[in-house]
């Protein structure tokens, strides 16, 4: 119960989320890709060793790494997948927190070439950027800078970028409203 991240593998075959009551993330297939009345469970994995709170989740495009945002120790957790998209095979690898830029971080998204991760916050509103000197490696993190988005909705839960990094979606709980934002190109 209490389904938080959510995240589809590139193909539309594979629906993973997050398990906020569960402590876990559950994986789906999907045998019409992109159809989630297709949609059968095939198996979970615990993370409740690392967090009891699992809000946001991402993966590498590859699918072999895995990462969940720990609302309790608000860090990012990173996970090796020895089998792609089989969170059967995930095994703990590190934290980054993210603490430092406000309690209660609610989403989680990573730039496609993994040398940028993004963090909202639902007690700061904004979304936090972080580069990666290490593509994918989450102890290579540091903190950049925000934006704030208080004006727009308070009470942060989802975001998504598009592709090319020059758009990005706010969703939230106080306005019930998609926020849609332009940004300039990426380098």
């Amino acid at each position: 119960t209490s389904p938080e991240g959510i995240f589809f593998k590139p193909d539309g075959t594979k629906m993973n989320d997050t398990g906020f009551a569960g402590d876990d993330v559950n994986e789906y297939d999907l045998s019409t890709a992109w159809d989630v009345s297709t949609a059968s469970f095939l198996q979970t994995f615990s993370v409740s060793t690392q967090d009891t709170n699992p809000r946001g989740l991402f993966f590498k495009p590859d699918g072999t790494k895995m990462y969940v945002l720990g609302d309790q120790g608000e860090d990012v957790n990173e996970y090796d997948l020895s089998t792609a998209w089989d969170v059967s095979s995930a095994s703990f690898l590190q934290n980054f927190s993210v603490s430092a830029q406000g309690s209660n971080p609610r989403g989680l998204f990573f730039k496609p070439d993994g040398t940028k991760m993004y963090v909202i916050g639902s007690t700061g509103d904004d979304v936090n950027e972080y580069d990666l000197s290490t593509a994918w490696d989450v102890s290579s993190a540091s903190y950049l800078q925000n934006f704030s988005v208080v004006s727009q909705e308070n009470a942060l839960l989802g975001f998504f970028f598009r592709n090319d990094g020059t758009q990005m979606f706010i969703v939230g709980l106080q306005r019930d409203s998609v926020f849609s934002y332009t940004l300039g190109p990426q380098e």
